[in-house]
């Protein structure tokens, strides 16, 4: 990849099928020139030769597709292929063709809105400067009347299915219509430009014969074909390749590398179509589906809650037959049978014979999905939903008609893949794509497993109506404390006499309050019992003088508040170390600082693009007035530097790998190689000011690039023996509960056994949070023997975030079912299936907890406290009549 494409790569961060498809744009222009009347059978050779995929251009132009699954970020790409066109090759005029309004509509705001999230040239300083004009299929009379287009980087939008439209009974176009202020039609001024590029979006609509026309006609020098299915679908299911593919990723590499969500297919278990109506189907498919996404919307809210982010709202699809169909299915959800009505506001319907209000009304909640405040949680389309329109809270979809093609299918679980949080999170809930089967749960199956396959499922869902069937919520466990303030909290709210009731709560406050800054002393005290101390005590009261006073607005009762903390300290310190269990948290630090620099070099000033000056009246508006470090002498009209190398340096300085005291040789020298070339082109110093000045980010960043391509070193530091946190606050857990269960006590028998991972269980008196939730009968047990048992003093099941430990090269955490503390230690305590115990992954867990208790222990002993132990028991040794000291001893590690 050239230095220029590089800097694109970069700047737009851009994802590796999105880097290799520029990659391989700029390796074909390489070899073919941009110009028109090209031996296209000479120039194929040439591509053939680089990429065997590209058999023929198809067009009468040289055409490359690249074929990027959905999800991936073709609109980016799109981006990145015109700021590489126009920085390296002085294309100026691009044609962008859309097959429909959504996707047209959509472009637009992608290429010319820079205040869009998805505004596509997001860092390309060059165009920060010289925007690029987007002209549309409404506004090209407009440009053409005010000659926009005369200059500069002109991205031309159109929409293909309204030129179709218009050609109907032999008509012409408008675009091709004679414009008086340009002397011809602007179909005719485009198509006669000698640096036009086409790139079309969804390219598998351009391969109709009218399409096809329309295309060459325009006679550009260069197309390039975006799209998902590089394929057009024939009759009988069957299906033509595109030939001119140069970079294909498919959407199973995309799923494989974690860039879209995991699809799944679900299936009711024993599920026999064969008695029932097709209306019973549906019904029972739909309503399986509103149970997954109920479940979705649960899991996707623990999630939120457990990584402290905004909770997604997911909703549901339907594929229905035809409007009729959609009509129907529309009123059953709506009516209050279903669900008990709970979903009567919450669906809409949308397809092509939708008109007027309705349709725009539909439309805006289409677009609005994504928004919390939006009430829709089911989507009834009709062949409606393909391209373009796309969102990341799609989770779960119902197909009630069988797809005409495997384009269509594709179409149709692309609209689910994209990922809410950008990444995959690692929580199967929030990264998987649902896919309602039932009667069609093998025929998908069956795709599937065929090796050209769009998708390789593998996540089957097989469905419990029984347990689906249940409404769920989330439900907080808290540590023991917070119960009492939650208890308290209650009871405070029962107090008649205002003054009273206010004090109430007055107190409950400052106790929660300083309950919450216990765990930062952490740094300053080597055990949890020194928290009821004296010196504690001073350091706290002075971190919550601190809170108060730091509040936007002073704390009236601050006082109070400080007297009332004064007297319930001890009470709340108290409380706190007789509910947790001491987990240290352990920190590396480094011993040394890392060495790092740049052997020298001299700049290939020769990439650097060749900056022109700007009005000075613009430079004024974009200049601070004033630099670190800098001094200024007033020059013609303007303030300049003594030395222009000062800028571009101290621009280099904001780079976190640069060091400038033992750099600052090296990046005057590389400042002043790039000063050489601008004063090799420009006509004055005064120029060369101008240009430094107003591109001073952009020289930076390219200097940066060139010192850090095979210029940079760096030594490995040394660590010291880690920094340990001797104890650390609970966590809180986050999990489902079925709504109409009861709290179940540890001790009750729950039937079947299989059932247990989705009851919650309280009622503890040694555990440090109020509940509990258990993935076996086997935990269940073991936390019934670790209740009963004398020996043991304290137990928790560590919420996701107590620890820190890691696994699988430092890519996985790991989190133990159970901490246990006795008289004489603490214990991490796993169970596992027997037959598990020598699998890889325990072996690799296990290496991870010992590492921790050695740590663990190292710090505890030097400081008089209980050592740390590992505890691996099989499943078949928790029995109700072993005591957790017998356990203990048999299976620690």
């Amino acid at each position: 990849m050239d230095r220029i494409a590089q800097l694109i790569s970069n700047r737009l961060s851009l994802r590796e099928p999105q880097k290799t498809s520029l990659e391989r744009l700029v390796t074909v222009i390489e070899t073919m020139p941009l110009q028109k009347g090209l031996d296209l059978p000479l120039e194929l050779e040439k591509v053939k030769a680089l990429y065997p995929t590209c058999t023929d251009f198809e067009r009468d132009f040289p055409s490359l597709c690249f074929a990027l699954a959905t999800g991936v970020g073709k609109t980016r790409l799109m981006g990145a292929f015109i700021a590489w066109l126009h920085l390296a090759k002085g294309m100026n005029n691009f044609f962008v063709l859309a097959p429909n309004l959504t996707i047209y509509n959509k472009l637009i705001q992608d290429f010319s809105n820079p205040s869009n999230p998805k505004y596509v040239f997001k860092g390309i300083g060059e165009f920060s400067q010289d925007t690029p004009r987007v002209i549309t299929g409404d506004n090209y009379h407009q440009a053409s009347q005010k000659k926009l287009f005369l200059k500069g980087v002109n991205i031309n939008v159109f929409n293909i299915s309204k030129i179709n439209a218009e050609t109907r009974m032999g008509a012409e176009p408008r675009i091709k219509r004679l414009s008086e202020y340009i002397g011809d039609s602007y179909f005719n001024y485009l198509s006669e430009l000698d640096d036009l590029v086409l790139l079309m979006d969804e390219s598998h609509h351009y391969r109709a014969d009218r399409g096809m026309q329309v295309i060459n006609e325009l006679n550009p020098v260069l197309g390039l074909e975006l799209t998902a299915t590089p394929k057009v679908e024939r009759g009988s299911g069957s299906a033509i390749k595109f030939r001119n593919v140069v970079y294909e990723y498919s959407l199973a590499q995309a799923i494989e590398d974690g860039f879209v969500k995991e699809p799944a297919v679900a299936t009711r278990k024993d599920f026999d179509p064969s008695h029932l109506s097709p209306e019973d189907v549906d019904r029972i498919k739909i309503e399986d589906g509103i149970r997954i996404h109920e479940d979705t919307k649960v899991g996707i809210g623990i999630y939120a809650n457990n990584n402290k982010v905004d909770a997604v709202k997911p909703f549901i699809l339907i594929v229905a037959k035809d409007t009729e169909h959609a009509g129907t299915l529309r009123a059953m959800i709506r009516s209050d049978r279903f669900f008990g009505g709970r979903y009567s506001d919450k669906v809409m319907e949308i397809h092509s014979n939708q008109k007027g209000e309705e349709k725009e009304e539909n439309i805006r909640q289409l677009l609005s999905l994504e928004d919390p405040d939006n009430p829709i949680e089911i989507v009834i389309h009709v062949n409606m939903l393909k391209e373009g329109w796309d969102v990341t809270n799609l989770y779960t979809i119902v197909p009630l008609r069988t797809a005409a093609s495997t384009t269509l299918r594709e179409q149709t679980i692309g609209r689910g893949l994209r990922l809410p949080y950008v990444i995959r999170t690692g929580d199967r809930k929030v990264d998987t794509l649902t896919i309602v089967a039932h009667d069609r749960f093998q025929e998908i199956i069956d795709e599937a497993n065929e090796p050209g396959s769009i998708i390789k499922l593998k996540n089957i869902i097989e469905i419990d109506p029984v347990e689906l069937q249940q409404e769920k919520v989330i439900v907080t466990s808290v540590p023991k404390w917070e119960q009492k303030f939650i208890a308290r909290e209650i009871d405070i709210r029962e107090i008649v006499n205002d003054e009273k009731r206010q004090e109430a709560e007055q107190q409950l406050q400052v106790e929660r309050d300083l309950t919450a800054i216990l765990p930062s002393l952490n740094t300053e005290f080597k055990s949890v019992q020194s928290l009821t101390g004296k010196e504690a005590k001073d350091l706290a009261m002075k971190k919550y003088r601190e809170r108060l006073m730091d509040r936007p607005q002073r704390d009236l009762f601050m006082e109070k508040k400080l007297e009332i903390a004064e007297a319930a300290y001890q009470g709340v310190a108290w409380d706190f170390v007789r509910q947790i269990i001491e987990i240290p948290r352990t920190i590396s630090k480094q011993a040394d600082e890392t060495w790092s620099g740049f052997h020298d070099f001299d700049l290939d000033a020769r990439l650097l693009i060749n900056y022109q000056p700007v009005g000075e009246e613009i430079l004024v508006q974009r200049l601070r007035e004033q630099e670190d470090g800098i001094s200024y002498i007033k020059g013609k009209g303007r303030i300049v530097p003594d030395r222009l190398e000062n800028i571009i340096v101290n621009e280099l300085k904001r780079f976190s790998e640069i060091d400038y005291d033992s750099q600052s040789d090296l990046l005057f020298k590389l400042a002043g190689q790039a000063l050489m070339k601008f004063r090799g082109y420009l006509k004055s110093e005064d120029d060369v000011a101008n240009v430094v000045q107003y591109n001073k980010n952009e020289i930076a960043m390219f200097i940066r690039s060139e010192m850090m391509d095979g210029h940079f070193y760096c030594g490995s530091p040394r660590y010291e023996d880690e920094i340990v946190r001797p104890f650390v606050g609970l966590v809180n857990h986050n999990f489902s509960k079925i709504s109409e269960d009861a709290l179940y006590l540890c001790t009750d028998t729950v039937e079947p056994a299989s059932s247990i991972p989705t009851k919650v269980f309280a009622g503890f008196k040694k555990a440090c949070h109020d509940k509990y939730k258990f993935d076996s009968k086997t935990e269940k047990d073991f936390a019934v023997i670790l209740e009963k048992d004398d020996s043991v003093l304290k137990w928790l099941r560590p919420a996701e975030g107590q620890f820190q430990i890691y696994w699988a090269h430092n890519s996985r955490k790991y989190n133990p079912d159970f901490v246990v503390e006795t008289k004489d230690a603490i214990y991490m305590v796993e169970t596992k299936m027997k037959k598990e115990m020598d699998s890889s992954e325990v072996n690799e867990k296990t290496t991870a907890a010992l590492d921790y208790c050695g740590k663990a222990t190292r710090f505890n002993v030097e400081n008089g406290k209980k050592p740390w132990r590992y505890v691996l028991i099989p499943h078949d040794a928790v029995q109700l009549n072993m005591s957790f000291n017998r356990l203990a001893r048999q299976y620690v590690k």
